[in-house]
């Protein structure tokens, strides 16, 4: 296994972040990126309407925090581009043993999202692959992302409405945790 070790150690720091406690370490073909302790991920960001089909975390964790380091500080210190940084996620998926549908899904969405962030370098000579994925994907994914796009907006109807009925101390205004 690339990593030098396979699992990660992480404390949480809000509802949608984590905090790496410890270095993760990968070591690529010629490069070793080091994902130093301190720094914050969500793990794999994953827009909600489709964490049914991939999950914030499994298998694929710590490709997840690698990529997130890759085009957050690797990117801004020139280490990697957005190309090579979405490129290596999915080599590293497939050395995790993530199977192909799921990790030629997800390096889809990263391509998306490089678009999705400015990150256009590189990005036109995925294109055609990235929109082949996208077509073929879309009648599994599309439907139902809207119907639970909908579901979610209805829910969050019903629990502001709920909230702000009820008296008492359920709400929070100085945006702590309530475990």
């Amino acid at each position: 296994m690339p990593f030098v070790s396979p699992t990660i150690t992480v404390r949480r720091v809000s509802d949608e972040l984590w905090e790496v406690v410890e270095p993760l370490a990968y070591h690529g073909r010629s490069d070793t990126f080091v994902v130093p302790a301190g720094f914050r991920t969500d793990f794999a960001t994953v827009p909600r309407p489709v964490v049914w089909l991939i999950p914030r975390f499994g298998r694929y964790t710590l490709a997840a925090v690698l990529h997130d380091w890759l085009i957050t500080e690797g990117l801004a210190a020139g280490v990697v581009s957005a190309r090579d940084a979405d490129g290596l996620f999915r080599r590293v998926l497939r050395e995790l043993d993530v199977p192909p549908v799921r990790r030629w899904l997800m390096w889809t969405g990263v391509r998306w999202g490089s678009a999705a962030t400015g990150h256009w370098a590189g990005w036109w000579r995925d294109a055609p692959l990235v929109l082949v994925i996208s077509v073929l994907a879309a009648p599994v994914v599309v439907p139902p992302a809207v119907l639970i796009t909908l579901a979610l907006a209805v829910y969050a109807v019903v629990e502001t409405l709920v909230t702000a009925a009820l008296p008492g101390d359920h709400r929070r205004t100085d945006g702590g945790i309530r475990l």
